[in-house]
């Protein structure tokens, strides 16, 4: 998956001054600006779905993601669907391997109190799964739509690693 989240990150940079790029790019900055305030990973807990995928779009703001970086996840994933002849196609896949890639990039909560060995340290993670997945995912399909709808062709080949 690197090297498609490589050639995606570096094919967004080179296109940066392109209007469906910059589009999506601030579509989703808007995501994480409107994404509510932070919750806290312990918290989360009797949130709904949709709550939660707030929580999850807050997380990525509060750990100063790049929207570049979330939309080179989506790019990853169509690019990886495109060059597998056997890949799964329906949307509600590709969303949720997409939000999958965004999860793992701020996951998390962690607190630490005290000083030294009698220090406490609580470190609680989200689970990545159900409908959360399918609402972060369904978000960032919208966020990237125009892009990929006008540039799918033109997006570039993973370059494979050497093997040694």
């Amino acid at each position: 998956m690197n090297p498609y989240r490589s050639a995606a990150l570096t094919w967004l940079e080179a296109n940066q001054n392109d209007a469906y790029v910059a589009n999506a790019v601030e579509r989703v900055a808007t995501l994480l600006r409107t994404a509510g305030p932070h919750v806290e990973a312990f918290r989360l807990r009797g949130l709904s779905p949709q709550e939660r995928a707030k929580a999850a779009w807050a997380r990525l703001r509060k750990a100063a993601v790049d929207p570049r970086r979330v939309v080179a996840a989506w790019l990853t994933v169509e690019m990886i669907i495109r060059d597998d002849p056997l890949a799964e196609r329906k949307a509600e896949f590709k969303q949720v391997q997409a939000a999958k890639l965004i999860h793992k990039m701020a996951s998390g909560t962690h607190k630490r109190w005290g000083e030294g060995a009698n220090a406490k340290e609580l470190h609680v993670y989200p689970r990545s799964r159900g409908r959360v997945l399918r609402h972060v995912g369904e978000a960032l399909e919208e966020a990237c739509a125009l892009l990929v709808d006008h540039h799918r062709a033109g997006f570039p080949t993973a370059i494979q690693p050497v093997k040694k």
